[in-house]
Protein backbone atom coordinates (compact mmCIF):
# COMPACT_ATOMS: atom_id res chain seq x y z
CA UNK A 1 0.00 0.00 0.00
CA UNK A 2 2.58 2.36 0.71
CA UNK A 3 4.30 1.66 -2.34
CA UNK A 4 1.38 2.49 -4.33
CA UNK A 5 1.08 6.02 -2.32
CA UNK A 6 4.79 6.39 -3.20
CA UNK A 7 4.49 5.90 -7.08
CA UNK A 8 1.07 7.74 -7.01
CA UNK A 9 2.57 10.65 -5.52
CA UNK A 10 5.66 10.35 -7.94
CA UNK A 11 3.38 10.60 -10.46
CA UNK A 12 1.25 13.56 -9.44
CA UNK A 13 4.93 15.48 -8.97
CA UNK A 14 5.70 14.89 -12.82
CA UNK A 15 2.46 15.68 -13.82
CA UNK A 16 2.60 18.98 -11.52
CA UNK A 17 5.77 19.91 -13.34
CA UNK A 18 4.00 20.52 -16.73
CA UNK A 19 1.09 23.09 -14.51
CA UNK A 20 2.06 26.67 -14.85
CA UNK A 21 2.12 28.78 -11.64
CA UNK A 22 -0.97 30.51 -12.60
CA UNK A 23 -2.92 27.60 -12.64
CA UNK A 24 -1.55 25.75 -10.24
CA UNK A 25 -2.78 28.46 -7.35
CA UNK A 26 -6.33 27.95 -8.64
CA UNK A 27 -7.65 24.28 -7.44
CA UNK A 28 -10.18 24.25 -9.81
CA UNK A 29 -8.07 24.93 -12.85
CA UNK A 30 -5.13 22.66 -11.64
CA UNK A 31 -7.73 19.21 -11.30
CA UNK A 32 -8.85 20.32 -14.98
CA UNK A 33 -4.75 20.88 -16.09
CA UNK A 34 -4.18 16.91 -14.37
CA UNK A 35 -6.65 15.50 -15.82
CA UNK A 36 -5.62 17.61 -19.68
CA UNK A 37 -1.48 16.04 -18.69
CA UNK A 38 -2.60 12.43 -17.72
CA UNK A 39 -4.28 12.23 -21.11
CA UNK A 40 -2.05 13.45 -23.74
CA UNK A 41 0.62 11.83 -21.60
CA UNK A 42 -0.32 8.56 -21.35
CA UNK A 43 -2.91 8.67 -24.35
CA UNK A 44 -0.40 8.33 -27.06
CA UNK A 45 0.61 5.13 -25.77
CA UNK A 46 -3.16 3.38 -26.13
CA UNK A 47 -3.89 5.84 -29.47
CA UNK A 48 -0.51 3.97 -30.60
CA UNK A 49 -2.13 0.99 -30.75
CA UNK A 50 -4.38 1.76 -33.83
CA UNK A 51 -1.73 2.56 -36.40
CA UNK A 52 0.23 0.07 -34.87
CA UNK A 53 -2.36 -3.17 -35.96
CA UNK A 54 -3.16 -1.07 -39.42
CA UNK A 55 0.75 -1.73 -40.42
CA UNK A 56 0.69 -5.09 -38.34
CA UNK A 57 -2.32 -6.46 -40.91
CA UNK A 58 -1.18 -4.57 -43.60
CA UNK A 59 2.35 -5.52 -43.96
CA UNK A 60 4.07 -2.14 -44.55
CA UNK A 61 3.54 1.73 -43.60
CA UNK A 62 0.76 3.83 -45.79
CA UNK A 63 0.46 7.12 -46.02
CA UNK A 64 -3.18 7.19 -44.03
CA UNK A 65 -1.16 5.27 -41.25
CA UNK A 66 1.36 7.67 -41.49
CA UNK A 67 -0.36 10.60 -40.78
CA UNK A 68 -2.57 9.13 -37.94
CA UNK A 69 0.38 7.70 -36.02
CA UNK A 70 1.98 11.13 -36.56
CA UNK A 71 -1.12 12.83 -35.78
CA UNK A 72 -1.58 11.01 -31.94
CA UNK A 73 2.09 11.30 -31.45
CA UNK A 74 1.70 15.37 -31.65
CA UNK A 75 -0.34 15.00 -28.24
CA UNK A 76 2.98 14.62 -26.20
CA UNK A 77 3.65 18.27 -27.55
CA UNK A 78 0.80 19.54 -25.59
CA UNK A 79 2.25 18.73 -21.73
CA UNK A 80 5.61 20.83 -22.88
CA UNK A 81 3.26 23.83 -24.60
CA UNK A 82 1.28 24.32 -21.56
CA UNK A 83 4.28 24.51 -19.71
CA UNK A 84 6.33 26.66 -21.39
CA UNK A 85 3.40 28.98 -22.82
CA UNK A 86 0.43 28.95 -20.67
CA UNK A 87 -3.04 29.46 -22.69
CA UNK A 88 -4.80 26.48 -21.07
CA UNK A 89 -8.37 27.05 -22.70
CA UNK A 90 -6.94 27.19 -26.29
CA UNK A 91 -4.66 24.21 -26.02
CA UNK A 92 -7.87 22.31 -24.92
CA UNK A 93 -9.89 23.57 -28.37
CA UNK A 94 -6.94 23.04 -30.23
CA UNK A 95 -6.23 19.14 -28.63
CA UNK A 96 -10.06 18.58 -29.04
CA UNK A 97 -9.54 19.66 -32.66
CA UNK A 98 -6.62 17.13 -33.37
CA UNK A 99 -8.13 14.23 -31.51
CA UNK A 100 -11.30 14.74 -34.24
CA UNK A 101 -9.23 14.79 -37.05
CA UNK A 102 -7.35 11.53 -35.86
CA UNK A 103 -10.30 9.76 -35.31
CA UNK A 104 -12.62 11.28 -38.47
CA UNK A 105 -9.17 10.72 -40.47
CA UNK A 106 -9.28 6.80 -39.50
CA UNK A 107 -12.91 6.67 -39.76
CA UNK A 108 -12.82 8.12 -43.23
CA UNK A 109 -9.85 5.34 -44.23
CA UNK A 110 -11.08 2.32 -42.78
CA UNK A 111 -14.47 1.77 -43.34
CA UNK A 112 -16.46 4.85 -42.99
CA UNK A 113 -19.40 5.07 -41.07
CA UNK A 114 -18.67 1.06 -40.44
CA UNK A 115 -15.66 1.83 -39.27
CA UNK A 116 -13.88 -0.01 -36.34
CA UNK A 117 -11.98 3.13 -34.75
CA UNK A 118 -15.31 4.75 -34.82
CA UNK A 119 -16.36 3.87 -30.73
CA UNK A 120 -13.23 6.40 -30.45
CA UNK A 121 -15.94 9.61 -31.32
CA UNK A 122 -17.28 8.88 -27.82
CA UNK A 123 -14.49 10.14 -26.25
CA UNK A 124 -14.35 13.48 -27.55
CA UNK A 125 -16.98 14.91 -25.84
CA UNK A 126 -16.28 13.21 -22.40
CA UNK A 127 -12.33 14.17 -22.74
CA UNK A 128 -13.38 17.88 -24.00
CA UNK A 129 -15.39 18.30 -20.91
CA UNK A 130 -12.92 17.00 -18.58
CA UNK A 131 -10.53 19.32 -19.78
CA UNK A 132 -12.86 22.55 -19.67
CA UNK A 133 -14.77 22.17 -16.96
CA UNK A 134 -18.42 23.60 -16.26
CA UNK A 135 -18.13 26.73 -18.02
CA UNK A 136 -21.39 27.57 -19.80
CA UNK A 137 -19.36 29.45 -22.52
CA UNK A 138 -16.74 26.96 -23.40
CA UNK A 139 -18.92 24.18 -23.48
CA UNK A 140 -21.31 25.60 -25.95
CA UNK A 141 -17.86 26.61 -28.01
CA UNK A 142 -16.89 22.60 -27.89
CA UNK A 143 -20.05 22.00 -29.06
CA UNK A 144 -19.83 24.58 -31.82
CA UNK A 145 -16.40 22.81 -32.80
CA UNK A 146 -18.15 19.22 -32.61
CA UNK A 147 -21.15 20.45 -34.77
CA UNK A 148 -18.48 21.74 -38.02
CA UNK A 149 -16.29 18.84 -37.89
CA UNK A 150 -19.01 16.57 -38.20
CA UNK A 151 -20.87 18.56 -40.47
CA UNK A 152 -17.43 18.78 -43.22
CA UNK A 153 -16.60 15.06 -42.51
CA UNK A 154 -20.08 14.30 -43.76
CA UNK A 155 -20.23 16.42 -46.50
CA UNK A 156 -16.33 15.30 -48.05
CA UNK A 157 -17.69 11.76 -47.11
CA UNK A 158 -20.64 12.24 -49.54
CA UNK A 159 -18.48 14.24 -51.79
CA UNK A 160 -15.37 12.32 -51.97
CA UNK A 161 -15.98 8.74 -52.42
CA UNK A 162 -13.76 6.72 -49.70
CA UNK A 163 -10.78 4.65 -50.48
CA UNK A 164 -10.79 0.79 -50.56
CA UNK A 165 -8.93 0.35 -46.72
CA UNK A 166 -5.65 -0.47 -47.40
CA UNK A 167 -6.00 -3.76 -45.19
CA UNK A 168 -5.35 -6.82 -47.34
CA UNK A 169 -8.17 -9.45 -45.69
CA UNK A 170 -10.42 -6.89 -45.82
CA UNK A 171 -13.68 -7.74 -43.54
CA UNK A 172 -11.01 -10.43 -41.45
CA UNK A 173 -8.43 -7.51 -41.30
CA UNK A 174 -11.29 -4.73 -40.16
CA UNK A 175 -12.62 -7.20 -37.59
CA UNK A 176 -9.01 -7.78 -36.17
CA UNK A 177 -9.18 -3.68 -36.01
CA UNK A 178 -12.03 -2.69 -34.49
CA UNK A 179 -11.25 -5.79 -31.72
CA UNK A 180 -7.85 -3.80 -31.11
CA UNK A 181 -9.52 -0.57 -31.65
CA UNK A 182 -12.39 -1.39 -28.94
CA UNK A 183 -9.86 -2.60 -26.29
CA UNK A 184 -7.45 0.59 -27.19
CA UNK A 185 -10.52 2.72 -26.68
CA UNK A 186 -11.94 1.24 -23.25
CA UNK A 187 -8.25 1.02 -21.30
CA UNK A 188 -7.81 4.70 -22.61
CA UNK A 189 -11.50 5.68 -21.06
CA UNK A 190 -11.22 3.53 -18.04
CA UNK A 191 -7.67 5.00 -17.02
CA UNK A 192 -9.09 8.22 -17.52
CA UNK A 193 -12.38 7.46 -15.11
CA UNK A 194 -9.94 6.02 -12.49
CA UNK A 195 -7.82 9.13 -12.86
CA UNK A 196 -11.10 11.10 -12.57
CA UNK A 197 -12.46 9.12 -9.71
CA UNK A 198 -8.86 9.91 -7.72
CA UNK A 199 -9.17 13.49 -8.03
CA UNK A 200 -12.71 13.57 -6.91
CA UNK A 201 -11.59 11.53 -3.62
CA UNK A 202 -9.02 13.55 -2.86
CA UNK A 203 -10.96 16.49 -3.43
CA UNK A 204 -13.81 14.92 -0.92
CA UNK A 205 -10.44 14.53 1.49
CA UNK A 206 -9.74 18.07 0.96
CA UNK A 207 -13.16 19.20 1.73
CA UNK A 208 -13.36 17.24 5.17
CA UNK A 209 -9.97 18.40 6.17
CA UNK A 210 -11.27 22.35 5.68
CA UNK A 211 -13.86 21.92 7.61
CA UNK A 212 -12.41 20.01 10.03
CA UNK A 213 -10.24 23.10 10.31
CA UNK A 214 -13.07 25.25 9.80
CA UNK A 215 -14.81 23.69 12.87
CA UNK A 216 -10.83 23.77 15.04
CA UNK A 217 -10.80 27.49 13.91
CA UNK A 218 -14.49 28.49 14.98
CA UNK A 219 -13.41 26.15 18.30
CA UNK A 220 -10.43 28.50 18.56
CA UNK A 221 -12.77 31.88 18.17
CA UNK A 222 -14.94 30.43 20.49
CA UNK A 223 -11.99 29.78 22.84
CA UNK A 224 -10.07 33.22 22.21
CA UNK A 225 -13.84 34.92 22.62
CA UNK A 226 -13.88 33.34 26.60
CA UNK A 227 -10.23 33.90 27.13
CA UNK A 228 -10.62 37.54 26.52
CA UNK A 229 -13.86 37.53 28.37
CA UNK A 230 -11.74 35.71 31.29
CA UNK A 231 -9.15 37.90 31.05
CA UNK A 232 -11.27 41.30 31.52
CA UNK A 233 -13.03 40.05 34.25
CA UNK A 234 -9.27 38.87 35.57
CA UNK A 235 -8.26 42.70 34.82
CA UNK A 236 -11.08 44.07 36.63
CA UNK A 237 -10.51 41.95 39.79
CA UNK A 238 -7.24 42.78 40.21
CA UNK A 239 -7.88 46.47 39.87
CA UNK A 240 -10.66 46.40 42.28
CA UNK A 241 -8.11 44.57 44.46
CA UNK A 242 -5.20 45.86 44.29
CA UNK A 243 -7.23 49.60 44.80
CA UNK A 244 -8.76 47.88 47.77
CA UNK A 245 -5.48 46.59 49.00
CA UNK A 246 -2.81 49.79 48.32
CA UNK A 247 -5.87 51.84 50.31
CA UNK A 248 -5.16 50.29 53.70
CA UNK A 249 -1.19 49.99 52.89
CA UNK A 250 -1.00 53.58 52.68
CA UNK A 251 -2.03 54.22 55.45
CA UNK A 252 0.60 51.65 56.86
CA UNK A 253 3.07 53.25 55.49
CA UNK A 254 2.12 56.65 56.31
CA UNK A 255 1.43 55.86 59.87
CA UNK A 256 4.93 53.98 60.18
CA UNK A 257 6.54 56.71 58.93
CA UNK A 258 5.04 59.30 61.54
CA UNK A 259 6.03 57.13 64.20
CA UNK A 260 9.23 56.74 62.82
CA UNK A 261 10.13 60.05 62.94
CA UNK A 262 8.93 60.29 66.37
CA UNK A 263 11.16 57.29 67.43
CA UNK A 264 13.63 59.22 65.86
CA UNK A 265 13.25 62.47 67.62
CA UNK A 266 12.96 60.26 70.94
CA UNK A 267 16.15 58.35 69.94
CA UNK A 268 14.17 55.05 70.99
CA UNK A 269 16.25 52.72 68.92
CA UNK A 270 14.30 49.58 69.88
CA UNK A 271 11.12 51.04 68.38
CA UNK A 272 13.35 52.80 65.33
CA UNK A 273 14.17 49.18 64.19
CA UNK A 274 11.01 47.62 64.01
CA UNK A 275 8.95 50.83 62.47
CA UNK A 276 11.71 50.48 59.65
CA UNK A 277 10.85 46.99 58.89
CA UNK A 278 7.45 47.61 59.34
CA UNK A 279 7.39 50.38 56.91
CA UNK A 280 9.87 48.48 54.61
CA UNK A 281 7.70 45.91 54.25
CA UNK A 282 4.66 47.66 54.11
CA UNK A 283 6.64 49.88 50.76
CA UNK A 284 7.94 46.17 49.72
CA UNK A 285 4.16 44.60 49.58
CA UNK A 286 2.51 47.93 47.74
CA UNK A 287 5.05 47.52 45.00
CA UNK A 288 4.11 44.13 44.85
CA UNK A 289 0.58 44.94 44.33
CA UNK A 290 1.27 47.67 41.59
CA UNK A 291 3.48 44.96 39.75
CA UNK A 292 0.65 42.62 39.94
CA UNK A 293 -1.78 45.51 38.65
CA UNK A 294 0.67 46.74 35.77
CA UNK A 295 1.00 42.88 34.89
CA UNK A 296 -2.41 42.32 34.41
CA UNK A 297 -3.09 45.46 32.32
CA UNK A 298 -0.29 44.77 29.67
CA UNK A 299 -2.04 41.00 29.79
CA UNK A 300 -5.16 43.09 28.93
CA UNK A 301 -3.90 45.29 26.53
CA UNK A 302 -4.90 47.79 28.66
CA UNK A 303 -1.59 49.42 29.36
CA UNK A 304 -1.61 53.01 27.95
CA UNK A 305 1.98 54.87 27.07
CA UNK A 306 2.81 58.52 27.17
CA UNK A 307 5.09 59.05 25.39
CA UNK A 308 7.39 62.74 25.64
CA UNK A 309 11.17 63.97 24.50
CA UNK A 310 13.44 62.83 27.61
CA UNK A 311 16.81 64.08 27.35
CA UNK A 312 18.10 60.18 28.34
CA UNK A 313 21.41 60.96 29.99
CA UNK A 314 19.71 63.40 32.29
CA UNK A 315 16.51 60.80 32.82
CA UNK A 316 19.28 58.16 33.38
CA UNK A 317 21.29 59.39 35.78
CA UNK A 318 17.98 60.45 37.96
CA UNK A 319 17.42 56.57 37.71
CA UNK A 320 20.84 56.10 39.17
CA UNK A 321 20.73 58.69 41.67
CA UNK A 322 17.56 56.36 43.26
CA UNK A 323 19.37 53.78 44.19
CA UNK A 324 22.34 55.52 45.49
CA UNK A 325 21.55 55.47 49.03
CA UNK A 326 20.73 51.45 48.91
CA UNK A 327 23.97 50.74 47.36
CA UNK A 328 25.96 52.83 49.90
CA UNK A 329 24.38 51.51 52.65
CA UNK A 330 25.12 48.29 51.27
CA UNK A 331 28.75 49.40 50.80
CA UNK A 332 29.03 49.11 47.02
CA UNK A 333 29.65 51.07 43.89
CA UNK A 334 26.84 52.24 41.61
CA UNK A 335 28.39 54.20 38.23
CA UNK A 336 26.40 55.96 35.39
CA UNK A 337 28.80 55.84 32.42
CA UNK A 338 27.15 57.22 29.03
CA UNK A 339 29.18 57.06 26.18
CA UNK A 340 28.80 59.57 23.56
CA UNK A 341 25.70 61.88 23.01
CA UNK A 342 22.82 59.85 24.27
CA UNK A 343 20.58 62.37 23.24
CA UNK A 344 16.57 62.49 23.47
CA UNK A 345 14.66 59.79 23.10
CA UNK A 346 10.74 59.71 22.61
CA UNK A 347 9.57 57.53 25.64
CA UNK A 348 6.88 56.99 28.47
CA UNK A 349 9.56 58.18 30.69
CA UNK A 350 7.27 56.61 33.63
CA UNK A 351 7.23 52.89 32.22
CA UNK A 352 11.00 53.21 30.92
CA UNK A 353 12.28 54.06 35.17
CA UNK A 354 9.87 51.35 36.31
CA UNK A 355 11.62 48.99 33.96
CA UNK A 356 15.46 49.85 34.74
CA UNK A 357 14.36 50.87 38.62
CA UNK A 358 13.62 47.07 39.15
CA UNK A 359 16.49 45.70 37.48
CA UNK A 360 18.80 48.09 38.97
CA UNK A 361 17.17 47.20 42.21
CA UNK A 362 17.34 43.50 41.54
CA UNK A 363 21.35 44.45 40.84
CA UNK A 364 22.17 46.36 44.11
CA UNK A 365 20.07 43.85 45.79
CA UNK A 366 21.96 40.81 44.71
CA UNK A 367 25.18 42.41 44.75
CA UNK A 368 26.91 41.95 48.40
CA UNK A 369 30.87 43.59 47.46
CA UNK A 370 31.93 45.00 44.30
CA UNK A 371 30.15 47.92 41.72
CA UNK A 372 27.13 48.15 39.84
CA UNK A 373 27.48 49.88 36.50
CA UNK A 374 24.58 51.30 34.36
CA UNK A 375 26.38 52.08 30.95
CA UNK A 376 24.07 53.38 27.54
CA UNK A 377 25.20 54.26 24.12
CA UNK A 378 23.17 55.60 21.18
CA UNK A 379 23.27 53.10 17.90
CA UNK A 380 23.01 55.61 14.86
CA UNK A 381 20.74 55.72 11.57
CA UNK A 382 17.83 56.11 10.60
CA UNK A 383 15.67 54.48 13.69
CA UNK A 384 18.17 54.81 16.36
CA UNK A 385 18.47 53.17 19.76
CA UNK A 386 19.67 53.24 23.00
CA UNK A 387 21.13 50.15 24.41
CA UNK A 388 21.47 50.14 28.28
CA UNK A 389 23.84 47.99 29.93
CA UNK A 390 22.90 47.15 33.59
CA UNK A 391 26.46 45.46 34.89
CA UNK A 392 26.97 43.81 38.71
CA UNK A 393 29.39 41.66 40.21
CA UNK A 394 26.85 39.57 42.39
CA UNK A 395 25.87 36.22 42.95
CA UNK A 396 25.31 35.77 39.50
CA UNK A 397 22.21 33.27 37.69
CA UNK A 398 22.48 29.53 37.08
CA UNK A 399 22.72 28.95 33.63
CA UNK A 400 19.45 26.23 33.61
CA UNK A 401 17.79 29.69 35.04
CA UNK A 402 18.62 31.44 32.50
CA UNK A 403 15.95 30.39 29.74
CA UNK A 404 13.14 30.71 33.02
CA UNK A 405 14.76 33.88 34.42
CA UNK A 406 11.93 36.09 32.39
CA UNK A 407 8.75 34.64 33.92
CA UNK A 408 6.24 35.50 36.32
CA UNK A 409 7.26 33.81 39.76
CA UNK A 410 10.26 33.10 38.80
CA UNK A 411 13.66 33.89 40.69
CA UNK A 412 17.52 32.75 40.19
CA UNK A 413 17.17 30.28 43.10
CA UNK A 414 15.40 29.37 46.59
CA UNK A 415 17.81 30.00 47.91
CA UNK A 416 18.10 33.54 46.94
CA UNK A 417 14.72 34.22 47.05
CA UNK A 418 14.88 33.37 51.11
CA UNK A 419 17.82 35.38 51.62
CA UNK A 420 17.08 38.66 49.04
CA UNK A 421 13.83 38.65 49.64
CA UNK A 422 13.02 38.25 45.98
CA UNK A 423 9.46 37.58 44.12
CA UNK A 424 10.14 36.63 40.77
CA UNK A 425 8.09 39.71 39.61
CA UNK A 426 10.32 42.65 38.86
CA UNK A 427 12.01 40.91 35.58
CA UNK A 428 8.80 39.58 34.56
CA UNK A 429 7.06 43.47 34.28
CA UNK A 430 10.94 45.33 33.20
CA UNK A 431 9.74 42.83 30.02
CA UNK A 432 6.35 42.87 29.33
CA UNK A 433 7.39 46.93 29.73
CA UNK A 434 10.33 46.57 27.44
CA UNK A 435 8.56 44.89 25.16
CA UNK A 436 5.16 47.08 25.30
CA UNK A 437 7.49 50.03 23.64
CA UNK A 438 9.10 48.28 21.03
CA UNK A 439 12.30 47.15 23.22
CA UNK A 440 13.72 43.88 24.83
CA UNK A 441 15.98 42.18 27.36
CA UNK A 442 18.70 39.87 27.07
CA UNK A 443 20.90 38.92 30.19
CA UNK A 444 24.37 37.31 30.69
CA UNK A 445 25.39 35.77 33.52
CA UNK A 446 28.38 33.73 35.07
CA UNK A 447 27.41 32.44 38.80
CA UNK A 448 30.00 33.92 41.43
CA UNK A 449 30.88 37.04 39.34
CA UNK A 450 27.92 38.52 38.38
CA UNK A 451 25.26 39.38 35.67
CA UNK A 452 24.89 42.15 32.87
CA UNK A 453 21.30 42.54 31.54
CA UNK A 454 21.36 44.74 28.34
CA UNK A 455 17.95 46.97 27.35
CA UNK A 456 17.83 48.02 24.51
CA UNK A 457 14.65 50.67 23.44
CA UNK A 458 13.65 52.56 20.00
CA UNK A 459 14.70 55.72 20.42
CA UNK A 460 11.13 57.11 19.04
CA UNK A 461 7.84 54.74 18.01
CA UNK A 462 7.65 52.83 15.02
CA UNK A 463 6.63 54.86 12.29
CA UNK A 464 7.02 58.41 14.09
CA UNK A 465 9.51 61.33 13.11
CA UNK A 466 11.03 62.42 16.24
CA UNK A 467 11.97 66.58 15.88
CA UNK A 468 14.91 67.49 17.54
CA UNK A 469 14.24 70.46 20.70
CA UNK A 470 16.85 72.67 20.14
CA UNK A 471 15.46 75.77 21.71
CA UNK A 472 14.07 74.05 24.78
CA UNK A 473 15.10 71.59 27.25
CA UNK A 474 12.61 68.86 27.13
CA UNK A 475 11.10 68.53 30.25
CA UNK A 476 12.24 66.31 33.06
CA UNK A 477 10.54 62.56 33.74
CA UNK A 478 7.09 62.89 35.60
CA UNK A 479 7.53 60.71 38.50
CA UNK A 480 4.64 57.97 39.07
CA UNK A 481 3.34 58.11 42.81
CA UNK A 482 3.82 55.46 44.98
CA UNK A 483 -0.22 55.01 45.43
Amino acid sequence: MARVQEESSALDRFIDWFIPPELAAQREKRQLARMFLISHLCGPLLGNVVPGAVWFLEGRPTFPMAILAASITAFWVFPFLLKWFGRYNLLCFVSVQNLMFCILWSCYFYGGVTSPTLPWVLTIPLLTFFYIGPSPKLRIMALCQFACNFSIFFLLYRLIPAPPPPISSEVVGLQVLGIVSTLACAGYVTMMALYYRRILDSGAELEAEMRGHLATAAELRRATAEAGRAGAAKAEFVASMSHELRTPLNAVIGYSQMLLEDAEDEQDDQSVADLQKIHKAGKHLLRLVNEVLDLSKIEAGKMELVREETPVAEFLASVVEEQRAEAEAKGIGLRFQPSGDLGNAKWDADRVRQALSGMLDNAVKFTDQGHVILSAERTPGKAPTLVIRITDTGVGIDPQMLPHLFEKFTVAHDTTASKYGDTGLGLALSLALCKLMGGDISVQSTVGEGSCFTVTLPAAPAGARRKARETAPAAPARKRAAA
